[in-house]
């Protein structure tokens, strides 16, 4: 393992400028918030890129709930499955990373992990609205159950999903900013010692 090539200085410049600038965008835009026109072409790439990655985690989401429908799993654990699943999606590769001795890769994963929780803590902040989705707020397009309707009454914070979801905001970007500073050190600090 030890001679698996390992990502090049100038490729970690790059991934860490363009994590740096999508984080800025993202917390200017926010684009789970509502739906993103461009009108530069900065903002259009942003768009395309956080669409892609939105749907790849909202697949994945899905995925989750769909490994628990055969599996026949209690209620609870198919609602939390699908956030389980979206996190993991990112963050498992970023560990297999780690262990190769590759730290920028467990950062990349680590970035994409806050990402995935900007995203969460949307969905959690529609808890009060009720056991059910509306087509028109699903990732699907159908109507369907609400994850963390299910799981927030389960301890009885439905009425309190706001400040978990802040708490889970707060988390998201956290570990962005951490990711990319350590990426940052990785590709231009690290160079010099």
């Amino acid at each position: 393992m030890e001679n698996e090539p390992k990502i090049t200085k100038t490729a970690q410049k790059t991934i860490a400028i363009l994590c740096f600038l999508f984080l800025l965008l993202f917390m200017k835009y926010k684009p789970y918030e509502h739906f993103l026109y461009g009108d530069s072409f900065l903002k259009e790439i942003f768009i395309l890129y956080s669409y892609v990655i939105n749907t790849t985690l909202g697949w994945v989401h899905e995925s989750g709930h769909g490994v628990c429908y055969l599996a026949h799993c209690p209620d609870f654990f198919t609602a939390l499955n699908g956030t389980l699943f979206q996190l993991l999606f990112p963050f498992l590769p970023g560990c297999i990373c780690k262990k190769r001795g590759d730290n920028f890769g467990f950062y990349i994963g680590l970035f994409f992990v806050g990402f995935s929780s900007q995203y969460t803590a949307w969905y959690i902040a529609t808890a009060h609205e009720g056991l059910y989705v509306s087509a028109s707020n699903s990732f699907l397009g159908v109507d369907g159950y609400h994850d963390f309707y299910t799981v927030l009454s389960a301890f009885g914070l439905v009425g309190y999903d706001w400040f978990v979801s802040m708490l889970v905001k707060i988390a998201g970007y956290a570990l962005m900013f951490y990711a990319t500073f350590k990426m940052v050190i990785l590709a231009w600090i690290e160079e010099r010692e």
